[in-house]
């Protein structure tokens, strides 16, 4: 007999497969087994609807830096909820919005002080490219409207950022795509070309000098922007050399292209610092955020623009015109601020600095694995990329990537208690980015179930 906990999860499973279209899934996966559900969590950990418990090794979606549980957001938003529970900014202000707005300029490199909020990253990534098209036509210079971007790189899932992205299997579905969106090579060393591999500044140079490349190919009075993340998140966790950020500046700037900074991911922590940028020591134009603003307790996104870009926007009857109905919501807003409260209190940023060579070197101990062939990341956001033979690095075929990777380890990584993302945008890849609380014994469990499943996988190809 079932009990009565027992049938309202058989009920909750059968409307969860019946009625809930879940983002970026199969559905057909589920047509014979139960979704997934996760109903709590605490710390570093969550707990499915059947009492069992999980490290949570990818911060929900690279977004719940501070952790689980945390009453003093709930608190927050409970509180802004009951003093304004919203109210637009178009056109009118909240209090909220101009005090979130004033702590990211204080908080953003060099002269990007002008904050344009949207409810999440894609929204955010929508505007950087509307803001940059509608920039150079206020300067005289229409034609500039195209983007550069990184290939396998994601961007977001609107018509213009999926125009940005780089991964052709999400935007085949829909086009006709915007118009604009070019492609360049991105900075995976391990797979660098031959006659740059071994040389990581030479490497550095190499795919920077593509993105001149394509400007000079395009036409530079065609060209409008590059967007590049500062860590790439498609393709596995993928680090920029040394050096190519300072030419990709210098190609900017000698070609009047705006860099636009993606940190959706990259931003608010997950690399040690409050931007991405701030690591890699580059100067964008925009920078676009979302995720870990909020430690992801409330929707919210910002693009954070510089007075160079936004002055021909302040003059006379000019009008951006754009915006989201849920852009700089209240409780949002509050929620961000105690968040960033958060981070200074418990010096977030200095853990992940702190912490983040031993992390590295504790994902590295997979490297006498026979399936690893690379591991890369940086702060802590990192990739582990399977190969059946490291010699000569080739990569698993789509047989054994669905039938190992999406057929096992996805599935196995999860039954042993961690909550991750196995990824084959690119090259197969399973990726770890945990909560901004965590330290050596989270690190040790991620590293424990995925040598464990790991070593299984490999018996599979």
């Amino acid at each position: 007999m079932i009990g009565d906990s027992g049938a309202t999860e058989l009920v909750a499973q059968s409307n969860a497969a019946e009625h809930l279209w879940m983002h970026f899934t199969r559905m057909s996966s589920y047509a014979s087994k139960p979704v997934p559900t996760i109903e709590r969590g605490e710390g570093a950990y969550i707990w499915d609807t059947n009492g069992r418990k999980y490290l949570d090794g990818l911060s929900g979606l690279f977004a719940v830096q501070a952790g689980h549980g945390r009453v003093e957001l709930a608190e927050a938003a409970a509180a802004q909820a009951r003093k304004l529970a919203f109210f637009p900014i178009w056109s009118y202000a909240h209090p909220t919005a101009i005090e979130l707005a004033d702590r990211l300029a204080a908080e953003a490199p060099g002269d990007l002080n002008k904050v344009f909020f949207s409810c999440g990253g894609g929204e955010s990534v929508e505007t950087a490219w509307k803001v940059a098209k509608q920039y150079f036509k206020l300067i005289g210079k229409p034609s500039k409207t195209k983007v550069i971007s990184r290939a396998v790189a994601y961007h977001g899932t609107p018509h213009g950022a999926l125009s940005i992205t780089g991964v052709p299997g999400f935007r085949i579905p829909f086009e006709p795509l915007v118009p604009g969106g070019v492609r360049v090579p991105n900075t995976n060393f391990y797979r660098a070309p031959q006659e740059v591999a071994g040389d990581e500044k030479q490497f550095a140079l190499w795919a920077a000098n593509r993105v001149e490349e394509a400007v000079l190919q395009e036409g530079p009075d065609t060209v409008a922007a590059v967007f590049v993340e500062p860590v790439q998140n498609a393709g596995g966790c993928i680090p920029a050399p040394p050096g190519y950020f300072e030419r990709l500046r210098e190609i900017c700037d000698t070609y009047e292209l705006l860099l636009v900074s993606d940190e959706v991911i990259c931003a608010y922590g997950r690399l040690g610092t409050m931007f991405g940028a701030q690591k890699y020591d580059y100067q964008p134009d925009i920078i676009t955020s979302a995720k870990g603003l909020t430690s992801g307790y409330s929707p919210l996104g910002a693009a954070i623009i510089s007075e160079a870009v936004f002055e021909p926007f302040g003059q006379g009857t000019t009008t951006f015109p754009h915006g989201y109905t849920f852009g700089g919501h209240p409780v949002s807003c509050a929620v961000a601020l105690a968040n960033l409260d958060l981070f200074e209190r418990e010096d977030l940023l200095g853990n992940v600095l702190r912490q983040e060579n031993a992390f590295r070197r504790t994902m590295e101990q997979l490297y006498d694995l026979p399936i690893v062939g690379d591991v890369r990341g940086d702060g802590y956001f990192y990739a582990v990329e399977l190969v059946k033979d490291k010699a000569t690095k080739q990569t698993l075929d789509a047989a054994e990537v669905e039938r190992v990777l999406r057929g096992y380890v996805a599935g196995a990584v999860f039954e042993n208690g961690l909550y991750c993302r196995t990824d084959d945008r690119g090259e197969p890849v399973v990726q770890v980015a945990p909560p901004l609380i965590c330290g050596q014994a989270e690190f040790d469990e991620m590293e424990q179930i995925l040598r464990h499943v790991l070593t299984e996988a490999w018996t599979k190809i």
